[in-house]
């Protein structure tokens, strides 16, 4: 983490990113904010809050209800010169704006042969567990994980949100910031100030010696209550948060695989083709391979539409017992 100094305060996850854009709007002019109902309305999940009282309507701009145009927009304006802050409603409305983010947003550099930069930052409310069905439920990072020329995070805590929304600031390049929406409400420990958390760089939560647990977003905190539960087993798990997808941080990975010689792949969207899947396959390409002592196991949602029963749409995703029972499986030929 690169910060500026100053002391350390308890914010909610969505106060970090509100602070975060506060910050950018005071000391960049070039920083605009831009979204549905992110101005007096203050946003879908109240993440801007006051900013449009605070700058402007110039600076914190209310678009109409077109994904695909507003995307564009805002990936325009990057392109001469202006540091946009994207917000859609729901991540699930990004499949509206598809053809902007794959096609424009995450090509431009390339096809122009870097003459031309696009650093747009699009923020997705991602994740189950507010029962709002399947339209606007899903986790769609790997999506996009999958598109070179873009750069897809997933903050977990509030410290974390607001240094990566201001790393993503600064990079010349398109970066998505997936946020859970279980975790707006939050608290946590957040440095005053300006500060980054660099992107492409995975932390370890929690070390372990008997297996590797690798997570995102949510369900590094499930994993983290998890490795606690199973702590009292006699297991001790190590907790890996991706916070970024990519770039991905292997060589993290790779050591707690060798170091621990299981594997848990833990995340939110389908299982099938995940971030799990990519991981593994990464393990299996390289000499942490010789290290395991056991299959890698990925944990993913279900495959299915996010359902709107409550009691459905927790089976339809991982929870803390289907990470603990996972684990003891997993460990137990060693222990």
């Amino acid at each position: 983490m690169t910060t500026a100094g100053g002391g350390v305060r308890e914010l909610s996850y969505a106060e970090a990113l509100r602070e975060a854009m506060d910050i950018a709007l005071a000391s960049d002019p070039r920083v605009i904010l831009m979204g549905e109902d992110i101005g007096v309305y203050g946003g879908a999940f109240q993440v801007t809050g006051d900013l449009v009282h605070r700058y402007g309507e110039d600076r914190v701009i209310d678009t109409p209800i077109s994904e695909l145009g507003g995307a564009g927009v805002a990936i325009g304006a990057a392109m001469t010169g202006l540091r946009p802050i994207y917000e859609f409603q729901f991540s699930d409305f990004a499949t509206l704006a598809m053809e902007q983010i794959v096609n424009q947003a995450a090509k431009i550099r390339y096809m122009l042969g870097g003459a031309v930069s696009v650093p747009v930052v699009m923020r997705f409310p991602a994740g189950s567990g507010t029962g709002a069905a399947a339209q606007h439920s899903q986790s769609l990072e790997a999506w996009f994980g999958h598109v070179p020329g873009l750069k897809v995070v997933q903050p977990s805590t509030p410290a974390d949100a607001k240094g990566l929304l201001l790393a993503a600031l600064e990079d010349p390049d398109p970066v998505l910031i997936f946020e859970h929406k279980l975790l707006y409400k939050m608290k946590g420990p957040v440095p005053e100030g300006h500060y980054t958390v660099p992107i492409g760089k995975a932390a370890i939560r929690r070390p372990g010696r008997d297996l590797c647990i690798v997570a995102g977003a949510i369900m590094v905190h499930r994993a983290l209550e998890a490795a606690e539960a199973l702590s009292a087993e006699g297991i001790e798990a190590e907790v890996i948060d991706l916070r970024s997808i990519r770039p991905i941080d292997r060589d993290t990975i790779l050591d707690a695989v060798r170091r621990t010689g299981r594997l848990i792949c833990v995340y939110e969207g389908v299982k099938t083709l995940g971030i799990g899947a990519e991981i593994s396959a990464m393990v299996a390409e390289s000499d942490a391979f010789d290290f395991l002592d056991a299959p890698i196991i990925r944990l993913g949602g279900a495959e299915a539409p996010i359902p709107y029963n409550p009691e459905l749409e927790k089976a339809a995703v991982p929870q803390v017992p289907d990470i603990v029972a996972a684990a003891r499986a997993l460990a137990g030929g060693r222990l």
